[in-house]
């Protein structure tokens, strides 16, 4: 067998560089049409032809085991890199399930959601218990202002109760009048509750009154009022009136016309405490007020 050199020079190919399979085919073919025995050409040597063969199959064979290398060296790179890449897909998923790439990714997939429910029960959770934290301040507080209105009330009876047991030790009850004597029956309703009835006499003895009728009593204070300045008023003034005398009416009505602004309002307030319809008032008006005090 000859060397790749010496290939290479059998077969007229430079030896440097890379040689493609074409190339040689090629070189190969011009050598064979000159030396071929059956070519009928003059350079034709049976010899030379099979140097120039033997040449050509010891190129072809360094071509193939190069081409084989270079695929084998293809082939482990490219595993190499195909197991990285699955170390690193694997690495994705936090070393978490088994099998190929697409099992590994279901299982993670499952895993995730099973943590992302964990999470929102363990949220509800802590929610639960915040809400219950809170209720359980504001039940907790409810029994302390309970607690405290029930001390107060309860002080408040001892207190009464020690001044009445002063005020019978002091002999304040021994001569009042009816003393040893039943309860007076109220003849006005005999079906009336005797604790109720006992309880508005008492209001009432204290100079106790509903709030419509102390509002219907400043009304009505008010509107006199009002009625007696403008008649006083008016009958100062002489019949025709002087422009000064006009002049000074027109200030009094305006000053009353604000005074009766304010009197409606307390009107409205009343119509709606007033117990009974037929009991409402009506707003005052400025030019019936004036009528009637020209009138008057």
């Amino acid at each position: 067998k000859y060397s790749l050199t010496e290939s290479y020079r059998i077969l007229q190919l430079p030896a440097e560089g890379n040689k493609s399979a074409a190339q040689v085919k090629d070189a190969y073919l011009r050598l064979a049409k000159l030396y071929h025995p059956d070519s009928g050409t003059p350079t034709a040597d049976a010899e030379l032809f099979a140097k120039v063969e033997e040449a050509y199959r010891a190129v072809l064979t360094h071509q193939r085991k190069t081409k084989q290398s270079c695929q084998g060296k293809t082939t482990e790179e490219e595993e190499t890199r195909q197991a990285t890449l699955a170390h690193r897909h694997y690495l994705s998923y936090e070393g978490v399930g088994s099998g190929t790439l697409f099992q590994r990714e279901n299982q993670y997939r499952q895993i995730r959601v099973n943590r992302a429910a964990e999470k929102v029960l363990d949220y509800r959770q802590r929610e639960h218990e915040r809400a219950a934290a809170a209720e359980g301040e504001l039940v907790e507080r409810d029994v302390r202002q309970r607690s405290h209105k029930i001390k107060i009330t309860q002080a408040v009876e001892r207190l009464v109760e020690d001044l009445i047991q002063e005020s019978m030790a002091r002999g304040d009850f021994r001569n009042l009048s009816g003393a040893g004597k039943p309860l007076t029956k109220f003849e006005d309703n005999p079906y009336a509750d005797p604790m109720t009835h006992n309880l508005n006499r008492i209001l009432t003895d204290n100079g106790y009154q509903p709030p419509w009728v102390v509002t219907q009593r400043d009304i009505r204070e008010a509107i006199a009022h009002i009625r007696k300045k403008l008649l006083v008023s008016r009958a100062r003034l002489g019949d025709p009136m002087t422009p000064i005398e006009q002049s000074q009416w027109k200030q009094l009505c305006e000053f009353v016309q604000e005074e009766l602004v304010k009197l409606n309002k307390m009107v409205d307030s009343y119509n709606l405490i007033v117990p009974l319809l037929t009991m409402q008032m009506v707003h005052f008006s400025l030019s019936r007020e004036m009528d009637r005090a020209v009138k008057g």
